[in-house]
């Protein structure tokens, strides 16, 4: 199992809901709509609609641009679906807003798919980004996700200023569950001045 499907044309990325309780300062929901006070376009895409998706794709990456795909209210159901007619899938959290006893059931619906863990920093500094999020119950959850999936879940590091020099340290934290740790560097910086803009290093920068 890895991700070629991901680069194939057989391959969709799709947002399946417009719900998410975090306020990331540079996520397209930040940034186009809630700042302004403004309500998310979108909807929960429906199960009959989603089995069209199957007939066409055979990896679906749910990988939301305004939402977190686990708050699609029958996100179990999708899964499931997904394992049944033999989908790879990878899916990207970070809300860890769901109850604690919710998540074994989304990780037993699709043992095969490949989970990753938004967590900018060690994870009492990831809020710093990711407003409303609770790091330590993410980590959690990422921990707790290794008893159920059979691909190694990723914790995924989007570096910013305040989390630059904590990279070794999350690196050490993630190998001492046994995850893999991926580090992201971003150019959503707002100026060449923008306070969340790390070093030159860990930045791809257009101002620079």
């Amino acid at each position: 199992m890895n991700d070629t499907y991901f680069f194939s044309r057989k391959s969709i990325n799709i947002d399946i809901t417009h719900r998410c309780p975090l306020e990331c300062k540079r996520c397209q929901r930040y940034l186009s709509f809630t700042r302004y006070g403004l309500k998310v376009p979108g909807e929960d895409i429906s199960l009959k609609n989603f089995e069209k998706i199957l007939n066409h794709f055979e990896h679906i990456n749910f990988c939301g641009q305004v939402s977190d795909p686990v708050h699609h209210p029958k996100f179990v159901e999708i899964l499931k679906r997904t394992f049944d007619t033999k989908r790879t899938v990878s899916v990207h959290h970070a809300s860890a807003a769901k109850p604690l006893d919710w998540y074994p059931k989304a990780f037993k619906a699709n043992p095969n798919a490949h989970w990753w863990f938004g967590l900018d920093g060690l994870p009492e500094d990831s809020c710093k980004y990711r407003t409303n999020q609770d790091g330590w119950k993410l980590f959690k959850i990422m921990k707790n996700s290794l008893n159920y999936l059979k691909r190694t879940p990723t914790w995924q590091y989007i570096v910013f200023s305040y989390n630059e020099h904590s990279i070794e340290s999350a690196k050490k934290l993630a190998d001492s569950i046994g995850v893999n740790f991926l580090l992201l560097n971003s150019s959503r910086w707002i100026g060449k001045n923008d306070p969340l803009k790390p070093s030159k290093e860990h930045s791809l920068n257009l101002y620079d």
